[in-house]
């Protein structure tokens, strides 16, 4: 279709003047809805209306212009009487018949001749009474009288009693730190909750034109708005939960509730470990890569790229050599899960049989300016040493094997602290069973040191399940000791064989350890704290399991330097005493003791009082030295409350109205949960009755005879 033969111009200026018509009749009105809603509910009312009214005109607009297309202009021309219904001749193709290339010539001359004016007239009489009826709107809303002020019972001693000022409009803009990747937004209201480190900022609008505008906290910051025509704005980081009021010419607008700002603190990243499964995985001499893999979360965004450390442990007993190395690895996934993972290549670090390799992956999430570091738990690669075939002895057997159980204990303790780190961001049932799997661990150990005592130590208690087969149900002097099976063969250099081999293990004490007496006792007492250590790490109390850990450590280091000097056939080499200072009382170069008692922590006692006034019959009146200190006693140990913002706006409510008898109930339900435990005690026996103490009477009496 060729569009040469029509009239362009006209067409168009038809289009712009329906445009025209509907702007004429439209933003009168729409200006005088727009100040009426500015009049009535602020500024945002306002700027609602006149956004909503603009895109239904615009929208309005549109299908004006589309209504008006080929057919309407076809038609239009058809309307002349001098076009003879044969328009669309100039909308067709050029023809090829003569009598129709003649009639589109003759079409075009006319048109020339006569320009198309296409336009609708002006409305005049309509607009005369549209524009006017708009005008009279727009002056009624701008001379619209102000509503008193209603702010509701004001408090007593500072609110406001009778102010013509009110609050017309308020705006709150919070822009979230540039590593969360959220959007700048704009709320309404007073109250928000924004992630910590946002920058807030205020603008309101009032009725009237105040003096002073500030924003009072109730933790005794002040934060005063600048004049910016006829707004008061003002701004400031985020950094912590807060309630605060407006205040007005030094007068409370708002005293009766206080807004809030709750500061969402950064959460550190989570790192689960998808490969290995286990923390320690035993692997053959000849095993040439070892396949690590882990999982990093956090809620706003997880760095690229990580490093995973490696540790070579070489060596044996005192000549342990250790190696560190650093590997940066690069992220797979989205911003806020990414996967890692890296095949560790173990003959390029020279490892041998017998030697670990401890990886560890360290993780960091996007905040700045100090991101938030998560470490993985210590994974262990053990390459398994070939059985040795050096005929060195027994001595030299059990110097070997010892070290490689001793150095297992220290990993418990670690996985112990690094499940008590993780308890606030792990589930119970989770939590337990963590728990529960390094108290199997522990249990394993502690077997594994049983076999240098003759499988079972003297004295060792037990758990209340039947873990050993072939020793639950003996009887008699030393039933089912009969061993029928034929002894296995004996491999050199693994101590539990040379023992079945040589000894029987369970006859008699002696013959049943290649340790002397003193280690032996000593390796008795670690078995013991590793039996509590796994008591607890059963129940689910690591912390509880920590210091019978520790002990267990300790003794075992006491096991390891006797069993060298044992070893060694080497008699003690004692400094001779020094007759001289005995008996002297010359205490130079004695080093202090510690006292083992260390000072009990002090008890909340301002807490327990304020809450005991409270619960007074009849209510007495509050002091105000008792509300500062649970005030400075609330700044100091926020963390300890679930909700801070709500007991600071209980104390705030009762410190504003001390009648009040709501406030008060309040404050102390909110203040039970933080009174201080009362330490267990004996229960007194009830007084007896007339006949009990008529028996103690008559065994008093006899025991005077």
């Amino acid at each position: 279709m060729s569009g040469n033969a029509l009239p362009q111009a006209a067409w168009r200026a038809a289009r712009l003047r329906a445009i025209a018509l509907l702007a004429a009749f439209a933003l009168p009105w729409l200006a005088a809805l727009a100040a009426l809603a500015l009049r009535l509910g602020g500024r945002t009312s306002a700027l609602v209306v006149a956004a909503a009214g603009l895109l239904l005109i615009a929208f309005t607009a549109m299908l004006q212009w589309r209504r008006r297309d080929l057919r309407w202009l076809l038609r239009a021309l058809n309307a002349r009487a001098d076009m003879e219904d044969s328009a669309d001749l100039l909308a067709a193709a050029p023809p090829t018949g003569t009598l129709q290339q003649l009639q589109r010539q003759r079409l075009q001359q006319r048109l020339a001749a006569h320009p198309a004016d296409l336009r609708t007239a002006w409305p005049w009489p309509r607009l005369a009474v549209s524009v006017p009826g708009a005008a009279l709107l727009l002056a009624g809303a701008l001379l619209w009288p102000q509503r008193a002020p209603d702010l509701g019972r004001p408090a007593p001693g500072a609110a406001i009693a009778t102010s013509p000022l009110r609050l017309a409009s308020s705006q709150l803009q919070i822009a979230p730190p540039r590593y969360t990747g959220l959007p700048v937004r704009r709320v309404g209201t007073l109250s928000a909750s924004a992630p910590q480190g946002t920058q807030l900022r205020w603008t309101l609008t009032f009725s009237g034109t105040p003096g002073r505008v500030a924003l009072v906290f109730l933790d005794g910051r002040r934060l005063p708005l600048q004049q910016r025509g006829n707004d008061w704005q003002g701004g400031l980081r985020l950094d912590a939960s807060a309630l605060y009021r407006i205040e007005l010419d030094g007068r409370l607008l708002d005293a009766d509730k206080p807004h809030r700002l709750d500061a969402l603190p950064d959460r550190p990243p989570q790192l689960k470990v998808l490969a290995p499964a286990r923390s320690l995985s035993l692997a053959p001499p000849t095993q040439a890569g070892w396949e690590l893999a882990f999982e990093v979360e956090d809620d706003y965004g997880v760095a690229t790229q990580a490093t995973l450390q490696l540790t070579l442990a070489q060596g044996s007993g005192e000549n342990i050599t250790f190696r560190e190395l650093s590997l940066p690895l690069q992220g797979q996934g989205s911003r806020l899960r990414r996967r890692f993972s890296h095949r560790v290549a173990l003959p390029t670090l020279g490892l041998q049989p017998g030697d670990d390799l401890i990886a560890r992956l360290v993780a960091q999430d996007n905040r700045s300016p100090q991101p938030q570091v998560a470490r993985s738990p210590a994974l262990i690669l053990r390459l398994q040493a070939a059985a040795s075939e050096e005929s060195s002895g027994i001595e030299g057997v059990v110097k070997r094997v010892l070290p490689a159980y001793f150095r297992s204990q220290r990993q418990i303790i670690l996985d112990a602290e690094a499940l008590l780190k993780q308890k606030p961001k792990l589930a119970s049932e989770r939590y337990l069973q963590k728990s529960d799997g390094i108290g199997v661990d522990q249990r394993i150990l502690r077997l594994r040191y049983g076999q240098f005592l003759g499988e079972e130590a003297e004295g060792e208690p037990s758990l209340p399940t039947a873990d050993e087969d072939g020793h639950d149900n003996e009887t008699g002097d030393h039933a089912g000791h009969d061993h029928p099976a034929p002894a296995p063969a004996s491999t050199f250099g693994q101590d539990v064989d040379l023992l079945e081999a040589y000894g029987h293990t369970h006859d008699h004490a002696e013959a049943a350890t290649l340790l002397d007496p003193q280690t032996r006792a000593t390796l008795k007492l670690a078995l013991d704290q590793m039996w509590q250590s796994e008591l607890q790490l059963r129940q689910g109390h690591p912390e509880r399991a920590l210091p019978f850990a520790y002990k267990a450590l300790g003794h075992i280091k006491q096991v390891q330097q006797a069993e060298r000097i044992y070893l060694a056939r080497v008699g003690p080499q004692l400094p001779p005493i020094d007759e001289s200072r005995r008996l002297g009382g010359k205490r130079e170069g004695l080093a202090p003791r510690p006292d083992p008692l260390r000072t009990a922590p002090p008890a909340e006692a301002g807490v327990a009082a304020l809450w005991q006034q409270l619960d007074a019959v009849p209510p007495r009146p509050m002091s105000a030295p008792a509300l500062e200190a649970l005030q400075a006693w609330l700044r100091q140990h926020g963390q300890r409350v679930a909700d801070p913002l709500a007991l600071q706006a209980a104390l705030d409510a009762l410190r504003r109205d001390p009648a009040c008898k709501a406030c008060r109930e309040r404050l102390r339900a909110l203040l039970w949960p933080l009174l201080p435990v009362p330490p267990a005690a004996v229960a007194r026996r009830p007084a007896p009755d007339a006949q009990g103490q008529r028996y103690l009477d008559a065994l008093d009496a006899e025991a005077k005879q």
